[in-house]
């Protein structure tokens, strides 16, 4: 499967850090010396947001505020995929499979039937709607589509990944968890499409890997309020404990080391899990910049976040075959269950 274009769209609403940690302070009982704290150490500095920060004060409930992810999801979305498609130089007509994946939000019929009917896509597309990866999912729906065009090459396939972290807040929720998601996620949207024969990186290799007993590690509880989150301090010394061994392993079953890669797309999950897989795998700090740039400029985007870092990974190695020639690169995402993903893609 070969890459052929990949588009993030952010909303339109962006704020500083400051300005964001200011409003959530007024929207609830949190101390603002802790929350401005908390925030302070996700090393974001300015996030995009899919409504005005006046009006989140109106998501009162779980409708209302799945409501506005409905339409302001469709919207960007939208853009995302029609951008994709520009940049792949494919009209809509010849996309044949679509996936969609988000954790925030649910619409039935689902998101990819509206849109389907937006973008003007064939009325027999074949879909997948996937919802509960979380920030897994970009990276999985990017495998997936692998998957398909493995059996049908000739065929065209696009992944949409839209997150709108922002529309779950909770604001009678003080845990700690609660506060430092309030300061890490942002939203987005961001879409790939992809082909059996086209040009762009090539996905020659795939693994998932779910991991026992780790169910509780990050996730969300739902109840009448919506989305509450689940997100276990514990989760950087996991990622530190085994997502090394699992990326040397995954790299030696296709004949090459860490050394041999020339670009990690790395979800940037948060400081600590960046310094997690930094640390493990012995790279230089800097083989993971466009990871933290993604992470100080827009927060985690949750399933969006590695899309994005491989729009921005493959706009900086346009015309350098992403390293010296022959070097193979890495996209890895973890989400829920607890669960990693890992692809190997050669320019």
């Amino acid at each position: 499967m070969h890459i052929s274009g990949v588009q993030t769209v952010l909303p339109d609403h962006r704020y500083t850090q400051a300005e964001i940690t200011e409003a959530f302070s007024r929207l609830t009982d949190a101390d603002h010396d802790q929350l401005e704290r908390f925030h302070r150490a996700t090393g974001v500095e300015r996030r995009n947001l899919a409504l005005p920060l006046d009006d989140y004060a109106g998501l009162d409930t779980f409708g209302r505020a799945n409501d506005a992810y409905v339409e302001i999801a469709l919207d960007l979305g939208e853009r995302a995929l029609r951008g994709a498609l520009d940049k792949a130089g494919v009209p809509p007509g010849r996309v044949d499979h679509l996936v969609y994946c988000s954790t925030t939000g649910l619409a039935t019929p689902s998101m990819d039937a509206s849109l389907a009917r937006r973008v003007g896509l064939r009325p027999d597309v074949k879909r997948v709607p996937v919802f509960g990866l979380g920030c897994a999912a970009g990276a999985s729906g990017v495998a997936r589509l692998n998957d398909y065009l493995r059996g049908w090459p000739e065929q065209v396939a696009a992944l949409v990944c839209v997150e709108l972290c922002s529309l779950t807040i909770q604001r009678g929720d003080t845990s700690v968890a609660n506060l430092v998601a309030s300061g890490l996620f942002g939203d987005g949207a961001a879409a790939v499409v992809a082909s059996g024969r086209g040009a762009g990186p090539e996905v020659v290799a795939t693994r998932s890997k779910l991991y026992p007993d780790t169910g509780d590690l990050m996730g969300w509880r739902v109840s009448e309020h919506g989305f509450r989150l689940v997100l276990d301090a514990a989760l950087p010394h996991f990622v530190e404990r085994v997502l090394a061994d699992d990326i040397r392993d995954f790299l030696a079953g296709n004949g090459c080391t860490p050394d041999q890669v020339g670009a990690w797309i790395c979800h940037p999950g948060g400081p600590k899990v960046i310094d997690a897989v930094v640390k493990t795998l012995g790279l230089d700090p800097a083989a993971l910049d466009i990871t933290w740039r993604s992470l100080r400029e827009h927060g985690n985007m949750s399933s969006v976040s590695v899309l994005h870092v491989l729009e921005e990974t493959m706009a900086a190695t346009a015309g350098s075959a992403g390293g010296p020639p022959g070097r193979p690169a890495v996209l890895l995402a973890m989400g829920p269950g607890f669960s990693a993903e890992l692809l190997l893609l050669h320019w």
